[in-house]
């Protein structure tokens, strides 16, 4: 082979049980303090500590200074969808080796039907959203890779998404993300990220407090089903 990434450098960073509750923790998108991370990977202050430092210098985690303290999150929209998918095909190779009940039916409900995927809508609600947009012509996908329609992009834009914009920014604009709860794909990219911020922002969406799970409000749970839901073709 002429080139091969080095896929085994962020594998075994991803591999010790510490680290990977530490990046589980930050799987919300939010930036946390050691202390806090240690606390909720139940680890002790040295050893979550040099944990952080490996993170940190591999590049899975990036750190932020605020005035004393200093925050850490995961560096990368890619690095949430890569561990997104990992949890995905473990739930699948535990399922397939034990044959157990469903994953969608052993998650939290809260958690099964509206919760954040790193920056973007995962769970029933978004699979949901994401069989709609195919249906009506507003995304077509190739495998993992989405193109956006330009019916999508005005449908999009009727919910204040800035489509050029986001096609601009320096990450993948959309793509297939596997939802580990649903064993479906959500959209992913940028273009995911801006559609939860359009929710949040029109309030159909709320954060809950230490939790992925997002609160719906009763104008979500009227809109969002709506959003793609007259097929164009």
């Amino acid at each position: 082979m002429d080139y091969a990434p080095n896929i085994s450098l962020i594998a075994s960073l991803l591999a010790d049980p510490g680290r990977a509750a530490i990046i589980w923790a930050l799987m919300d998108g939010t930036s946390r303090p050691a202390g806090e991370l240690a606390i909720l990977a139940d680890l002790s202050p040295s050893s979550a500590s040099g944990h952080l430092a490996r993170l940190t210098e591999g590049g899975v985690l990036t750190l932020e200074a605020r005035g004393r303290s200093r925050y850490y999150r995961i560096a990368a929209a890619e690095i949430g969808a890569a561990v997104e998918a990992l949890v995905s095909a473990s739930q699948a190779s535990q399922t397939q080796r034990a044959r157990a009940i469903p994953t969608s039916r052993s998650t939290p409900l809260p958690l099964r039907h509206a919760r954040t995927c790193y920056d973007h809508l995962a769970g029933e609600l978004a699979v949901a959203v994401y069989e709609r947009m195919l249906g009506a012509g507003w995304i077509v996908q190739d495998g993992k890779r989405v193109e956006l329609t330009a019916s999508g992009a005005s449908g999009l834009a009727e919910l204040g998404i800035d489509v050029q914009a986001e096609s601009k920014r320096r990450r993948q604009f959309a793509c297939a993300c596997p939802d580990w709860s649903e064993r479906k794909p959500h959209l992913g990219g940028a273009l995911g990220a801006a559609l939860l911020q359009a929710c949040v922002q029109l309030r159909w969406l709320r954060a809950m407090k230490d939790s992925r799970a997002l609160h719906v409000s009763p104008s979500g749970s009227r809109e969002i089903p709506r959003i793609a839901a007259q097929v164009s073709r």
